[in-house]
């Protein structure tokens, strides 16, 4: 066989096994934007005695709304999707560039696992790929789509990422559920297993998509935010719904543009990528009188952290009453990931401002308001409640058993939990009407990013 057939041989073998995995690229990237590296990669696999077309992986360069990305993208049409060492060497060669080049990286990733028969090699393979890929966080964003099925060691790689998507057929574990089955003695559904609503307690899922059409539009918003150029805003919007109640959805009417991430994993706290007076920011916001537990607190501890990387402004909308008063909060990983969150909070050098909107009580105003946090502007709303307990009962327990409870009760509203006090102290820079809540916020964030 000639030169040229030979070519046009492996291109048709590339064309027929990555037809599939080439077209759902198409549906996130800029049409015709996609130039592939590393394409005429082939191995032979001795167990399967089969060719491993583009070493089952398909890698290249291409732009998003614009913006450039690297993308990795498994082929499952190839050995099931099966990582070798010559498929994570080529997917790391990519990596390489994206960091050289200071570029996010976009992955759409469905396996099985590893192709067998590589033995300790393969498992080398994948240390450095997942070495690149952590090496990688908090220098560029990475996004990971779930295409499919991902098992095994490749699970990882969500745990890696800064934002995963999940589609309806996607299922993540790091054991597939023949196995896991196999172990428990019950035949386990997939969906019961890896789906986003099954992964609820791991922080793992940032968004639930219905095609990958949304996962561009969503990788978009968020290229642009991270971006950080102020965009046209209305500077002096009054909303007056917040002065009715400081609800969520209230509070989200700031945002000129938001994006909510991790929507299914600890509901009651939200943590929102947006734009207010056209200024790019994280927020954190709490529903109302939120008690913390290990699983939210992890929550805003990584938000936190994807906040410092990306030097984007960190606000924190605080309705929370501290630690949930329960044994299995006592006896779980809270305190840690608090102490976590602490250190975090103290390493970041982007501004952050905390606005009191409902009940700061306790540890939920130590850890999310405080000044001796670093925290450079703190507002309270008029209404709102910083106090060390929430209740009559606490205030028996700071002030004593002696007194009249109905006067203890009133006193202790009145003369304590009223956010006059902390401004007293100076903990508070200013207590505001609600619906000027955003005309604050934007004239703080002016002054500190100028």
């Amino acid at each position: 066989m000639d030169k040229i057939q030979l070519l046009q041989s492996r291109k048709q073998a590339l064309a027929n096994a990555g037809k599939g995995i080439r077209e759902d690229i198409a549906k996130i990237i800029d049409p015709e934007s996609f130039v592939e590296f590393s394409t005429f990669s082939f191995s032979k696999n001795e167990f399967y005695g089969e060719d491993a077309e583009g070493e089952g992986v398909v890698t290249g360069f291409a732009t998003v709304n614009g913006y450039p990305f690297y993308v990795v993208a498994q082929n499952f049409a190839v050995l099931d999707g099966g990582l070798s060492k010559a498929n994570c060497a080529k997917i790391v060669k990519c990596l390489n560039a994206a960091e050289k080049n200071q570029t996010p990286v976009l992955y759409l990733f469905s396996t099985h696992g590893v192709q067998i028969g590589e033995g300790v090699e393969v498992l080398e393979g994948i240390a450095s790929l997942l070495l690149k890929a952590s090496q990688l966080k908090g220098v560029v964003p990475q996004y990971l789509v779930v295409n499919g099925e991902v098992y095994g060691s490749a699970a990882m790689l969500a745990a890696l990422a800064d934002f995963t998507f999940f589609q309806k057929e996607s299922v993540l574990a790091v054991n597939s559920p023949a196995v896991l089955s196999a172990v428990s003695g019950k035949k386990l559904p997939k969906e019961e297993v890896g789906s986003a609503k099954a992964l609820d307690h791991t922080n793992l899922p940032s968004f639930e998509v219905k095609s990958l059409e949304e996962v561009r539009e969503i990788v978009a918003q968020i290229t642009d935010l991270l971006a950080r150029e102020c965009v046209d805003a209305e500077l002096n919007e009054v909303l007056p719904a917040l002065n009715e109640r400081a609800s969520v959805e209230n509070l989200l009417a700031m945002f000129e543009s938001f994006v909510e991430v991790g929507k299914g994993y600890a509901p009651s706290v939200h943590t929102v990528l947006g734009r207010i007076g056209g200024l790019a920011v994280a927020a954190v916001l709490f529903e109302d009188s939120t008690k913390m537990n290990a699983l939210k607190m992890r929550k805003v501890k990584d938000f936190a952290e994807f906040a410092s990387c990306h030097s984007l402004p960190f606000i924190t909308f605080v309705d929370c009453v501290g630690l949930c008063p329960c044994m299995e909060n006592n006896n779980s990983l809270v305190l840690k990931e608090a102490g976590e969150y602490l250190a975090m909070l103290d390493s970041m050098d982007t501004p952050k401002i905390a606005v009191v909107t409902g009940k700061a009580i306790g540890l939920g105003y130590s850890l999310f308001a405080a000044k001796s946090l670093g925290f450079d502007y703190s507002y309270a709303f008029a209404g709102a409640k910083i106090a060390l307990f929430d209740s009559v009962q606490g205030a028996e327990i700071e002030f004593g058993g002696g007194a009249d409870r109905d006067q203890l009760a009133e006193k202790y509203a009145d003369e304590v939990c009223d956010p006059i006090h902390a401004a007293k102290g100076g903990y508070i820079d200013n207590i505001i009407e609600p619906q000027f809540a955003k005309q604050y916020l934007i004239a703080s964030l002016q002054m500190l990013l100028a």
